[in-house]
């Protein structure tokens, strides 16, 4: 794509954002819907020009920073009394964060410290937005299959990840299911899926190595 192209593509956005926002204040001026699209055309334009450019760390901080801004100007809009935009801090903020890492984001040290910080941040969050319920266990058993895959894959150890994750996933639900709903055990239904993930792996092993 050509320079000029791009330009084409910026100034189309523009035109289409203005006209959107006279419609939006001729038509329905007490919500201001155009926000939507126009977060969308803002958005294109400048992801052209860094794929164009090969500036993906720029795209990745300027495009956190819109989306951020996008969703506070929602919060604010529909639900200015509880500030939810903070429970999509922590994954915006750290697209930036391992671009700008480069290959050091491929490294066992930023996978633990990243995952840390994450859950860390969603404890405080947590305990000061909603006490009553620990929430924060869902997005951490997210952030932490990030260190434990990273962990396998650099070893090879492809059926030590097979029992690890399934381990890991029979604790979460184990969890789940004490925290929610302890008058009632039902974990042992997806835990007892889970198990035919390592003695499938031993298996296919087992026949590899008698072939």
């Amino acid at each position: 794509m050509k320079k000029y192209d791009i330009g084409f593509v910026a100034t189309g956005s523009v035109m289409t954002i203005v006209f959107l926002i006279l419609v939006n204040y001729f038509t329905s001026v007490q919500y201001p819907w155009f926000i939507y699209p126009a977060f969308i055309l803002v958005l294109f334009p400048l992801g052209l020009y860094c794929v164009y450019a090969k500036k993906y760390t720029l795209f990745s901080m300027v495009g956190s920073f819109l989306l951020l801004l996008f969703l506070i100007t929602e919060n604010y809009i529909d639900m200015p009394s509880y500030p939810w935009f903070f429970y999509t801090l922590a994954p915006i903020v750290m697209w930036p964060a391992l671009m700008l890492l480069g290959k050091r984001a491929k490294s066992m040290t930023t996978a633990l410290i990243g995952s840390f910080s994450f859950i860390l941040y969603y404890i405080i969050l947590n305990i000061f937005l909603a006490p009553q319920t620990p929430w924060f266990i869902f997005p951490a058993f997210v952030i932490l299959w990030w260190p434990l895959s990273l962990y396998h894959i650099k070893r090879k150890s492809y059926f030590g990840f097979s029992i690890s994750a399934s381990l890991f996933i029979s604790l979460f639900f184990i969890s789940i299911n004490a925290i929610f709903s302890p008058q009632e055990i039902w974990a042992v239904y997806p835990i007892f899926t889970v198990l035919w993930w390592p003695l499938s792996m031993y298996y296919f092993n087992y026949k590899k190595r008698n072939i």
